[in-house]
């Protein structure tokens, strides 16, 4: 299988590439082409996990489709038969990777959601009893179910720079009170329904991350969407509180770069296949068990 890292498309205009996705200016909509490219620790590994870039496609459309009722979306289409024509040269190359979206005024923050205390939460409970800034229950351990779900947005750092938690109030001085509560309200909202369905399904969710843009003054949900890119997934099976989980994202690239001491800067190490073969089932797993479909 081809395993693509970057793209060139000649007669599109290409608009700006993220750590996964790349982004082209098709006029009225954009086009988002999820490459297989990996990150860790903000850095972009050299080499690409395989059918990574369908695998968060075919996962995004599936809960953006599940939620379009609490929120609407910047989906157009996800098939290429329905892309414009200028497209249609690039059509296999695009085919279950890409999608069709509207454009948006991206708000300045990403808005994270979490059900269970870990990673940076995690660190920022242990030393101050609070994950950004929102007080918790003394005696709570590392991966244990929060009380409530909480709202924590963070900064959009630029590629290679870490993103920062930020409170609550500084997301209204960022963007207004109006709508910032309406973007808490929406995300926690989406995130108690993608709990309940990924439960059922045998994956617990413990946080995610989403962003909001603005078209023509109506707020719409936009990027992808919780995927294992974007979220912390467990297997429900082998839960445990007190102790980081196993995952089907990409925290086994994670433990292989603590484990050579990686020091968290470009360029990224090569990594050996079995990790990179270790990971590609991870993510098709995901896929499978959230949505009962394999790669197409």
């Amino acid at each position: 299988m081809a395993i693509i890292t970057d793209t060139s498309f000649p007669g599109l205009t290409f608009l700006k590439r993220g750590k996964v996705r790349d982004i082209y200016d098709l006029g009225e909509h954009l086009l988002f082409v999820a490459t297989d490219r990996l990150s860790a620790f903000d850095v972009v590994m050299p080499q690409g996990i395989p059918d990574k870039g369908k695998v968060l496609t075919q996962i995004s459309a599936f809960w953006f489709d599940r939620t379009k009722d609490i929120i609407p979306n910047h989906v157009v289409s996800t098939d290429v038969e329905q892309f414009p024509a200028v497209c249609a040269p690039y059509k296999e190359q695009l085919r279950g990777r890409s999608m069709l979206v509207k454009k948006t005024r991206p708000l300045s923050v990403e808005c994270i959601v979490r059900g269970y205390l870990s990673g940076s939460g995690w660190q920022d409970y242990r030393t101050t009893g609070t994950v950004c800034g929102i007080p918790l229950p003394a005696g709570l351990v590392e991966s244990q179910r929060l009380p409530e779900v909480i709202f924590t947005p963070s900064t959009k750092a630029e590629l290679g720079v870490h993103d920062e938690n930020i409170p609550f109030a500084v997301m209204v001085e960022r963007e207004g009170k109006e709508l910032s509560e309406r973007v808490r309200d929406a995300a926690v909202s989406i995130f108690r329904r993608a709990t309940a369905i990924a439960e059922e399904r045998g994956i617990i969710i413990a946080d995610t991350k989403m962003e909001f843009g603005v078209m023509d003054g109506e707020l719409i949900l936009i990027d992808e969407l919780l995927t294992p890119d974007s979220s912390r997934f467990w297997p429900k099976e082998t839960y445990e509180p007190g102790k980081g989980q196993n995952s089907y994202d990409k925290q086994y690239v994670r433990d292989y770069l603590l484990s050579i001491n990686f020091n968290k800067r470009p360029p990224g190490p090569v990594m050996p296949d079995v990790v990179i073969d270790r990971t590609a089932a991870l993510y098709r797993k995901a896929l499978l068990q959230l949505t009962g479909s394999t790669v197409s």
